[in-house]
């Protein structure tokens, strides 16, 4: 019996997206399609300087994992989030958004006094986003924020990377990797961004334990991880961390094992002007279509056209109508 179709664990962030020119990150000193942990005061002076020169075009709740659950959620699933906002408008909004899409979690009306995360998501011309990060109250995420209960009762425990930068939100990952290992339940994990993997490849090792069941990645993300930018020697090392995985390419659409094969997946056409999110969707897409018996294969097939959709416009989401348009359109093809 399950519940939920995905019980996931991740930073509850706010995201600020600004459109911005490349000149932007020679100005700033900021390295170019990297997320970058800051400070409050640090991240508030850089918000000033991009409303002030660019303009906010868009506030949206994020995170990588409540992305992810965001799409399996509107595409028909039933999802459950652990995460951590603050006691102030911006957690409010946070809370409302997850409320309002139909997702559970364990967020309260009373939360505990603080700052909820915040992202500056900044697009460049090429549609590449770079990302500051202030944590704020989501950096001491903890065990305390699990419901054991319920992860029992999913068919997927989902488990975003950014967690590994924090002592307490990582020991809470492997915990609730534990609970769902001993219940029978498949886990699925996201390196989520090149620098976790460049920075924090002994805190994933931690988290990944003895293997997850599905890992999502891109291609410098599994790169990294292999110390090689050999396909084949890229596909063996992801085996040895994961039953089944995904490499998305971008342009190039996404490479997937299911455990006895590789598969390619095609891209689809479109004009990127936002990747922001590009991945979540894949992951929330894809995490849709294989536990509502699309296949290993069709579930790629309808990640790479959903993430297609996705870059074609700003924001790290589609707008809650469009999910099932998406589903229809994809199963018209």
């Amino acid at each position: 019996m399950t519940d939920y179709h995905v019980y996931a664990i991740g930073n509850a962030i706010v995201d600020k997206e600004f459109e911005v020119s490349d000149e932007l990150f020679q100005l700033e000193s900021i390295t170019k399609g990297q997320m970058t942990l800051v400070e409050a005061d640090e991240q508030q002076e850089l918000i000033d300087k991009l409303k002030s020169r660019y303009g906010l075009k868009k506030r949206a709740s994020g995170g990588s994992a409540a992305n992810t659950v965001m799409a399996t959620q509107c595409f028909g699933g039933k999802t459950f989030l652990s995460c951590k906002a603050a006691a102030d408008e911006p957690g409010d909004f946070y809370a409302h958004d997850l409320a309002a899409a139909g997702i559970h979690s364990n967020l309260k009306v009373e939360r505990e006094a603080g700052t909820t995360g915040r992202c500056v998501v900044m697009v460049s011309p090429d549609a590449e986003r770079t990302m500051h990060t202030c944590l704020g109250i989501a950096g001491s995420i903890s065990e305390m924020e699990l419901v054991p209960d319920l992860i029992e009762l999913s068919e997927y425990f989902y488990v975003e990377g950014y967690l590994v930068t924090s002592d307490s939100a990582r020991a809470a990952a492997i915990k609730a990797k534990t609970v769902a290992k001993n219940a029978g339940k498949k886990v699925a994990l996201t390196f989520s961004d090149p620098s976790m993997v460049q920075h924090f490849k002994t805190g994933l090792g931690e988290i990944i334990g003895d293997g997850v069941d599905l890992l999502f990645c891109n291609q410098e993300e599994a790169q990294l991880w292999a110390g090689s930018e050999s396909q084949e020697e890229i596909i063996e090392a992801l085996k040895k961390t994961a039953k089944q995985f995904v490499i998305t390419l971008g342009a190039d659409g996404a490479l997937l094992y299911d455990g006895e094969k590789t598969i390619n997946i095609a891209p689809y056409p479109t004009h990127a002007v936002d990747t922001n999110g590009a991945g979540d969707m894949f992951a929330g897409a894809f995490l849709y279509g294989i536990t509502h018996n699309l296949g290993f294969e069709k579930a790629g097939q309808l990640a790479s056209y959903a993430s297609s959709i996705t870059v074609s416009h700003f924001g790290p989401r589609l707008d809650a109508e469009q999910y099932p348009l998406v589903l229809r359109d994809f199963q018209a093809l």
